[in-house]
């Protein structure tokens, strides 16, 4: 902890670097990704404070939208479609990921109810052929086009999306080389960007 807590006290040493951020804040892109402390979407493509606006979840999950149930994560895309106006949404989903391991292998979470009934949020189980791969990159690709999928059904993105204002994109990042590979619709296969 205290490497962090160092670097924390440095950080704020350098205010001219930060003084336009309270001026607001103009994202072009929401991220949303996976809790997973090996995931960081800054240093993934490189962005400078207030270029992402950031949606990390357990599993990337993008749970239905229920106007009468609001939640943070329908709050967080509805804030920075709306308000922010992005014209990019990103959903990243990554290797080793646990949550969607848990998933594919149907691995017991009594242990963890939480995290067992947020998994329930998942569009579908993600499929997998090959549920002893530690990457479970099948099962991790797939979930992100569910994701993509379930994010249509949120008011005023498909909207956007027919007008071309907003773009939606998948997402595969490798932990364990640093590669990103995007969908591409036209081969239906994630390459590297």
């Amino acid at each position: 902890m205290q490497p962090l807590i160092d670097n924390a006290r440095m950080f704020g040493q350098r205010p001219e670097e930060f003084a336009r951020l309270a001026e607001g804040q103009s994202p072009t892109v929401l991220f949303i990704t996976c809790s997973d402390s090996r995931v960081v979407p800054a240093l993934i493509t490189g962005a400078r404070p207030g270029e992402l606006f950031e949606l990390r979840t357990a599993g990337n999950i993008v749970p239905p939208y229920a106007s009468g149930q609001p939640t943070s994560e329908a709050a967080t895309i509805e804030y920075a479609v709306e308000v922010l106006g992005v014209s990019d949404i990103v959903v990243c989903g990554h290797s080793h990921c646990g949550a969607i391991g848990a998933l594919v292998r149907g691995d017991d979470l009594d242990a963890v109810p939480a995290v067992r009934d947020w998994l329930t949020n998942a569009a579908d189980e993600p499929k997998c052929s090959d549920t002893a791969d530690p990457t479970v990159a099948e099962g991790v690709q797939n979930h992100v086009l569910a994701q993509l999928l379930r994010l249509r059904s949120y008011p005023g993105i498909d909207k956007r999306l027919q007008s071309g204002e907003l773009r939606l994109h998948g997402w595969y990042y490798e932990v364990h080389t640093g590669i990103v590979r995007t969908h591409r619709t036209e081969s239906d296969t994630f390459e590297t960007l």
